[in-house]
Formats: C-alpha cells, structure tokens, sequence
C-alpha cells in the first residue's frame, strides 16, 4: 500500500485530506522509492508533506518564513517521533540558510504563485538540487479559477481570469499568480531543468463534497483513481485546481 492510498483509507476528515494529496504522492513514489533521500521542503510550513516523508526515514529540512508554522512542524514532528529540521527563510533567499547542491529532493508546494518573481525562485530551487537531483513543483492552476468562479455564480470574475496572463480574478484575489501547462513548463526549461513531467492534481477532488468522501470509503477509493486517471490527461489536467511539475537537475 503507498502512502497515499493509506491516507485515502483513514477514516474521519483524513479521508477527504488523502484523496487531494493522493497525485502527489503517486508522483513522488518513484523517487522516493530509491532509498533514504535528503529533503527540502520550501514553504512546508507545519510538515503536512514533510513528518510523513521523515516516518518514511527520508532526512528532511524544511525552510519557511513563518516562525509559528515552524513552530507547530517542531510540535508535529515531536509528536510523530521523528526529527525535521527547520530554517526560516524565503524561496529566494534559500543560500543563506542551506548549502548548494545538499538535497536529493526539493519540494515546492504552494509557493511559486506568491512569490514576487518565480523564474527567480525556481532558479534558488534548483540551486540546492544535486546533479540528477528531483523538484517537486505544486503550483495553483490558471483554468481551475476560472471554472470556480463561474460554478459560483462569479460570471465576470471568472471572464477576467479567463483573461488576464497572471490568471487572477480581481484586485481581490489573493493568488497573485496562476500557471498553466504552458507557462509552467517554459518556467521549468528557462530554469535548465530536464525530464519535466506535468500533471493535474484535485481535477474533480475540489468539486465533490468532503462529506461524501469522509463517510464513503468506497466512493474515496473510486475518485481517487478517477484523479488518478486525470492527472495526465491533456485537457483534464488543465482544469485541475492545482499542477504538480516534476523534473531534475542535468548531470
């Protein structure tokens, strides 16, 4: 059983939790699978990816400017009996707490589309890569705003996402940046990255209720391998709430 499907399988508000993440895990498999890896995780926050990659026995750093989430990762990771190592930092400004070249694995999920210049921040992720290293890549999708606002009744927020190249809906959307397949990948090759993979993530997760998936283990087994199923559809994939970018660091 992976991780994944594990967290799937819980009962009680995990399941719901589970069936989101479940793309992302079913990427990071492989890698993970090679063994016992060094880790970053830029922006992990309070550990949601990074206590389970330590149970795993990966050695993980996580780097994150909010001294409260590090805060709760140390509580977490106590709880969980593991250690992860915590930095405060930005995504730009990786050099100043971490060497170069120091991980197998570097996770960025939820942070490109806050950042003031990605192609920047993508170049710092890659900085600490090792040669043949993997970046994991979690960014917010352009299209799935603008199906979310238009399903809500937002008629003229959604035309405006539809729109605009930085794929926000209004002054007061708090995303400053959505990416699309396009876009995303030209981030990835103008960074020297190589073996760029993308998928969708959550393509219907976000449409369904949590409740359904919560009370139904059944029905949570069943729209994980719909998502599971999507993920690398070409049209699919671009309706998925958020796009997950796997690739390496060149030899």
């Amino acid at each position: 059983m992976t991780l994944a499907e594990d967290e799937v399988r819980r009962g009680g508000g995990r399941r719901s939790a589970g069936v989101r993440t479940a793309g992302v895990w079913d990427a990071l498999r492989p890698v993970l699978d090679q063994g016992p890896l060094d880790v970053i995780d830029v922006g992990g926050g309070t550990g949601h990816f990074a206590v389970p990659l330590a149970e795993l026995g990966h050695r993980v750093t996580v780097v994150d400017p909010n001294p409260d989430a590090l805060a709760a990762l140390e509580r977490r990771a106590d709880e969980a009996g593991v250690i992860v190592v915590g930095h405060q930092a930005d995504a730009h400004d990786l050099m100043s707490v971490l060497d170069g070249e120091s991980a197998d694995l570097v996770l960025c999920h939820s942070v490109l589309e806050y950042v003031e210049d990605p192609a920047a921040a993508l170049r710092a992720l890659v900085a600490v890569l090792r040669p043949g290293g993997t970046l994991s890549v979690l960014v917010a999708g352009a299209l799935a705003a603008v199906l979310h606002r238009a399903a809500s009744g937002h008629f003229e927020d959604a035309q405006r996402a539809l729109t605009r190249p930085d794929g926000r809906w209004g002054d007061h959307d708090p995303v400053p940046h959505r990416f699309g397949h396009g876009s995303l990948h030209t981030l990835a090759v103008n960074a020297g990255l190589e073996g760029i993979g993308i998928t969708g993530v959550r393509v219907f997760a976000d449409l369904v209720p949590a409740g359904l998936i919560d009370s139904d283990p059944q029905a949570a087994e069943a729209l994980r391998s719909l998502e599971a199923a999507a993920a690398g559809h070409p049209v699919l994939r671009e309706l998925a709430t958020r796009l997950h970018l796997s690739a390496h660091r060149p030899l």
